[in-house]
């Protein structure tokens, strides 16, 4: 950020209850959304622990509780499980395309069906197109979607089974979600989706690829877990997990 520019305030939520660890409360910091946001202050907060949802800056910020971590995969180190490497392998496959983050019918359909099937109780299972464009998108980032498309067939053209929504930040990308046909979680289309992200980063030489946040006691986060090495945002500094 520029020595000159104003530093934004910051805005820390009432209590509410954590939607990951039952019985636990939990608390929110904001950046001031009213912040002129650019692509170099949004790094700065992103090599700080925060995240991005839509055009809201968050990080967790709880009393009593250290749980949500931010983590990154240092690129160049990164070396694939076993397990990793087959699911890279049984998706060889797919084509990968990257285009423009914006609004799309055909990305909105399949997000749809994903929510559907995976998230059915939840708010963002709704069929409003402003809410999915809220959430993923912003007036700041360098956003991007990269589409995975199963081969054609006979009879059949090639098929869109997944995207990934990924911010492009100096020297990194950040995984901002990601969502597939529910049908063929055989695939593993969510753990491929990352393995493409980090491969993408190193031929790109990139450093960092951002994962989000990750709690060691929540079972939906685990596969987080398994890129190594990977890093977490702890006591403000990056140290290795």
């Amino acid at each position: 950020m520029s020595i000159n520019e104003k530093t934004p305030s910051l805005f820390l939520s009432l209590p509410y209850p954590c939607n990951y660890l039952p019985g636990n409360q939990a608390t929110t910091l904001f950046v001031d959304p009213g912040y002129n946001m650019e692509e170099a202050s949004f790094s700065h907060y992103t090599q700080q622990g925060f995240r991005r949802s839509g055009n809201l800056i968050y990080r967790p910020q709880c009393r009593g509780c250290q749980s949500c971590t931010s983590v990154r995969v240092p690129v160049a180190e990164f070396a694939p499980s076993r397990s990793q490497r087959r699911t890279w392998l049984k998706n060889q496959d797919l084509d990968a395309v990257i285009v423009p983050g914006r609004y799309s019918a055909r990305h909105f359909d399949l997000y749809r069906r994903y929510q559907a099937s995976r998230h059915p109780d939840s708010s963002m299972n709704n069929n409003d197109p402003s809410l999915y464009e809220e959430f993923l998108f912003s007036r700041f980032a360098n956003t991007h979607i990269v589409e995975f498309h199963a081969p054609a067939t006979k009879g059949c053209e090639a098929k869109l089974i997944a995207a990934a929504v990924i911010d492009m930040l100096p020297g990194a990308l950040s995984a901002v979600y990601t969502f597939f046909d529910p049908k063929l979680s055989a695939r593993g289309l969510g753990i491929h989706a990352v393995l493409w992200q980090i491969d993408h980063a190193q031929r790109q030489g990139l450093e960092w690829v951002y994962l989000g946040y990750w709690i060691e006691n929540c079972v939906k986060m685990d596969y987080k877990a398994n890129f190594r090495p990977l890093q977490v945002y702890r006591n403000r500094h990056w140290q290795t997990l």
